[in-house]
């Protein structure tokens, strides 16, 4: 990231109150390889609209504002919203501004307000070990989880928002039932306020029936006390219309107590509906909690199957290797008779050479016996035939029979497959012997490992393996 003096837009706004789904951030890894440049994919989404000061940064994991980013770069503005390629932007980070720790970052996209607009998965900068390569699932499987995991989060969200929505209504019911208790509080003071004019008449009504007693008594006084009871009769009439007045005024707060009762019992009765309402989706999102764990346990069963077939993987090549011994000792055993049989082709040619020379001594003899015999050793050779045919111990026939054809047995081929046992002609030619070896032998496609005809099911598992 090139240096740059202006610093981005930033605000104090709460995690609540950002939309972390207006940008998604893509091809987010675990981890990056510190020393070197990383570029952050993210995708617009219709519901945005992007402006000049927008940028993204990195945070550490765990931060509260905007103000605690680590670096930044100034987000593209693109040219046409309306087309699908500008809303895939990047960025670029240089190597030299990213973090050196191995803490947990994530990118965040800031507006021009500094309000985050969207934020990723969290990663790290470490080095790339053998503990971290692993295969999971094919990559079809890796998408559907990754929707999954998608959806899940949508559905998270849209039940944070209910119970946020509930939260609010459940406020406007306490604020609602804290005037209800007002109003109920005003009723009981007016109450006391009508006990205490009870009071007051009940008081005036004994002064009244004390007069009415003394009206006997005092009738000498009766004029003068006419006018006194006047006045008392007209101020007794006064406090009956006042009377009759707190009366009515009554009757009206306990009609609007009765419409406050009322009022009252139906939020109740919607804040029950909106509890039970909240208790449905907590079940629904428990239910899902327990979907997620069966696919990470169905995860973890494929890691174990894979770790079985790797161990199948190199219990096949310790065969393949003892295989290959076997087929190194047979080929020495083959070279052995290959010498073997030359020595066997040289006493051939020696005995065919001292055959040849008999042959001739043997008609240089017939030849002898005609012209020094008499006509009847000539016409009846048969003792002499059959002396000779008696030494059946001979190992290349009768030197002196004339008739005998020279027969040498033809030795067997000694060149044989390992495998199957086949036999070929000496003079095969080294590339057709080895071809036919080659047929007994399975090449893996995507590895260097081979497996002989005996050894099928290991090599179909281990075929099976790369395809994973």
């Amino acid at each position: 990231m090139e240096e740059t003096v202006e610093e981005p837009p930033t605000s104090a706004v709460l995690l609540d109150h950002c939309h972390f789904s207006q940008i998604i951030f893509n091809n987010v890894e675990k981890f990056y390889i510190p020393g070197g440049d990383i570029t952050c994919h993210y995708t617009l989404t219709q519901h945005f609209i992007p402006r000049r000061k927008d940028w993204v940064g990195i945070f550490r994991v765990g931060w509260k504002t905007t103000r605690e980013y680590y670096t930044f770069m100034w987000a593209a503005l693109p040219t046409d919203l309306n087309s699908k390629s500008s809303l895939q932007q990047q960025v670029q980070f240089k190597a030299y501004y990213l973090p050196k720790d191995d803490e947990y970052y994530q990118f965040c996209y800031v507006d021009q307000d500094g309000v985050v607009r969207g934020a990723s998965v969290p990663f790290q900068f470490r080095p790339e070990s053998e503990e971290d390569i692993l295969v999971v699932t094919t990559q079809g499987e890796v998408e559907e989880i990754e929707q999954l995991n998608k959806d899940l989060r949508q559905e998270n969200q849209d039940l944070k928002d209910n119970c946020l929505s509930l939260q609010k209504q459940n406020s406007d019911l306490h604020a609602e039932l804290q005037k209800t208790q007002e109003l109920q509080e005003r009723l009981e003071s007016l109450t006391e306020i009508n006990k205490t004019l009870e009071q007051r008449i009940g008081v005036l009504n004994e002064e009244n029936e004390g007069l009415k007693v003394q009206k006997g008594c005092w009738e000498t006084e009766l004029l003068q006390l006419k006018v006194q009871n006047q006045n008392v009769s007209s101020e007794n009439e006064k406090m009956g219309v006042r009377l009759k007045t707190t009366l009515d005024h009554l009757d009206q707060l306990q009609a609007q107590i009765s419409v406050r009762e009322k009022e009252m019992e139906k939020l109740t009765q919607g804040d029950r509906d909106r509890t039970e309402q909240l208790e449905h989706l907590k079940k629904e999102n428990e239910q899902l909690l327990l979907s997620l764990t069966k696919q990470r346990e169905h995860q973890q069963k494929l890691e174990e199957t894979v770790e079985e077939m790797k161990q199948k993987e190199t219990g096949s090549a310790r065969k393949q290797q003892e295989l290959m011994n076997q087929i190194s000792d047979l080929m020495k055993k083959l070279e052995e008779s290959k010498f073997l049989y030359e020595e066997l082709q040289r006493e051939k040619t020696r005995i065919e050479g001292e055959n040849n020379l008999l042959q001739k001594e043997n008609e240089r003899l017939l030849c002898y016996v005609c012209e020094n015999s008499d006509s009847n050793l000539l016409s009846n050779p048969t003792p002499v035939q059959e002396a000779l045919e008696e030494n059946t111990g001979l190992v290349f026939g009768n030197p002196y029979s004339a008739t005998q054809d020279v027969h040498v047995p033809s030795l067997p081929s000694i060149k044989k497959c390992p495998i199957c046992r086949g036999v070929f002609p000496d003079d095969v030619e080294e590339n057709i012997f080895e071809q036919h070896l080659q047929t007994h032998i399975l090449d893996c496609p995507y590895c260097d490992e081979f497996f002989s005809e005996a050894e099928r099911q290991v090599y179909d598992d281990h075929v099976f393996c790369h395809s994973l």
